[in-house]
C-alpha cells in the first residue's frame, strides 16, 4: 500500500500540550497509510501583509512542505469556542500572499481533545470553516471530538480509545485516496 504523505499541524503549543500529547499517541498506535510529517507551528513569525515577500527561510520551508503533502490533519485544542492564534498564523502563511494559496485543494481532516465536555467542538466549527475558505477539502465524518479523560491517561491513549482513533484515521485515509482518485481522473 502506497503511503500517502500527511502534513500535521497541532495547535496545542505549550510543553504539556494535550493534543500534542495525542498525536504522540497517535503516531505510536496508528497502523494505517497516512506517513505523518509534524511542522513546529510555533516557529512562524506573526503573519503580516510587510512580510510575506518570500524572502523567510522558515515561511519558504513551511510553504514546501505543504506543497509536498498530499494531505493534512489539523488537530487542535479549544480556547474561548475558537482554535488558537498559532493555528490561524499557520494557515495564513500558507494562504499569502494574495493568489498562492498553498492549501488549495488539500484534503484535511480536524480533530481535537480538551478537558471540556464538548471537546473541541467550537473550535472545530471555526477551523472548518477557515478550511473552506481556503479551498482545503474537509472530511466532514466521522467527527473526533475528544474529551481528554475519555482518550488519555497518564500512561498514554486509554485502550478503549485505540479503535475510535484508528476507525477514525481509515477513515481519513479513504477520504484522502478517494480525493486522490477524483483529482486523477480528472487530469
Amino acid at each position: 500500500m502506497e503511503t500517502i504523505k500527511t502534513l500535521v499541524l497541532v495547535g496545542g503549543i505549550s510543553k504539556n500540550s494535550l493534543n500534542q500529547r495525542l498525536f504522540n499517541e497517535i503516531e505510536k498506535h496508528y497502523h494505517g497509510a497516512l506517513a505523518f510529517t509534524q511542522f513546529a507551528i510555533e516557529k512562524l513569525p506573526y503573519y503580516s501583509q510587510d512580510i510575506d515577500n518570500g524572502t523567510l527561510p522558515i515561511v519558504n520551508e513551511f510553504k514546501a512542505v505543504i506543497k509536498n503533502s498530499q494531505a493534512v490533519l489539523l488537530i487542535t485544542p479549544e480556547y474561548n469556542r475558537s482554535f488558537p492564534g498559532v493555528l490561524k498564523n499557520a494557515l495564513d502563511w500558507g494562504s499569502r500572499p494574495y493568489e498562492q494559496n498553498t492549501w488549495g485543494g488539500k484534503p484535511a481532516a480536524i480533530m481535537g481533545a480538551s478537558v471540556g465536555k464538548l471537546g473541541t467542538f467550537a473550535a472545530q466549527g471555526q477551523l472548518r470553516a477557515v478550511c473552506s475558505f481556503l479551498n482545503m477539502h474537509v472530511m466532514n465524518q466521522p467527527e473526533f471530538y475528544g474529551t481528554a479523560q475519555t482518550l488519555l491517561d497518564e500512561t498514554g491513549l486509554i485502550d478503549k480509545a485505540l479503535p475510535f482513533v484508528q476507525k477514525y484515521l481509515d477513515s481519513f485515509e479513504q477520504w484522502v485516496r478517494q480525493h486522490i482518485s477524483m483529482v486523477g481522473s480528472k487530469q
